[in-house]
């Protein structure tokens, strides 16, 4: 009976952050689910110590950076996991829609300099990546909503310039595209995502596949450089 009743209260308190189809699955063992539900008070009373407001339930793992905090926006609900480190300096900041997931490590840089600073990086409600990836936002990156990414994946961009053979390469400047990644997408881990990269609508994007160019909507893509193999919508690529 008590046992029934912590898990209601605890799918009532997730739904009102998550949305009303969240439910924790009831065969998590009770020590289980308590230890959880304290870590994540433990993360909601960290935010709360560094101002955020209590109603938008920020929760912050531990060692997370943020630098220049004010170019920072946060939807509600957002996790950041433990030593994620976020950057804000750009044109237009860093965007973090309702319920975004930063995985733990994870570091989001909106520019690569202080000479010539990024346009800056927007993740859409209900977008997670996870452990240990990286998004750079020299040339802007802008994530849809639902979008879920595996470990290790890393945005850039931004390319250098080579053309001149009498100039080191890092002093020939850089040109930036920019990318962009549809609502509804699967990224699979160890996913590189490079300058100029358009993936469209409800995409996979199989893991350690290196994504340049436009990737048509409800495409299967993988491969170094990503092609498309198959369609969700049934037509198999030649």
């Amino acid at each position: 009976m008590i046992q029934r009743l912590f898990y209601s209260i605890l799918n009532k308190t997730a739904r009102q952050i998550k949305g009303d189809s969240y439910q924790l699955d009831s065969s998590i063992p009770i020590m289980a689910v308590t230890g959880i539900a304290f870590r994540r008070l433990v993360c909601l009373v960290r935010s709360a110590v560094r101002g955020f407001p209590l109603k938008k339930k920020i929760f912050i793992g531990n060692k997370v950076e943020l630098r220049n905090r004010r170019l920072i926006k946060f939807g509600n609900g957002v996790t950041l996991g433990n030593a994620v480190l976020i950057d804000g300096l750009s044109r237009e900041g860093v965007s973090l829609g309702d319920n975004v997931n930063i995985g733990d490590y994870t570091r989001i840089e909106a520019s690569g300099t202080i000479t010539d600073i990024g346009r800056g990086i927007k993740i859409g409600n209900n977008s997670a990546i996870s452990a240990f990836s990286f998004i750079g936002g020299a040339g802007g990156v802008s994530i849809g909503n639902d979008v879920i990414m595996g470990q290790w994946v890393s945005f850039h961009p931004e390319n250098h310039n080579y053309v001149s053979l009498d100039l080191p390469i890092r002093l020939q400047g850089v040109n930036r595209k920019g990318i962009v990644v549809g609502d509804d997408c699967w990224i699979g881990a160890k996913v590189t995502f490079l300058d100029g990269a358009h993936v469209g609508k409800g995409c996979v994007i199989a893991a350690g596949a290196v994504v340049r160019g436009e990737i048509p909507p409800y495409s299967i893509a993988a491969g170094v450089p990503a092609r498309v193999i198959k369609s969700r919508k049934g037509s198999v690529s030649s």
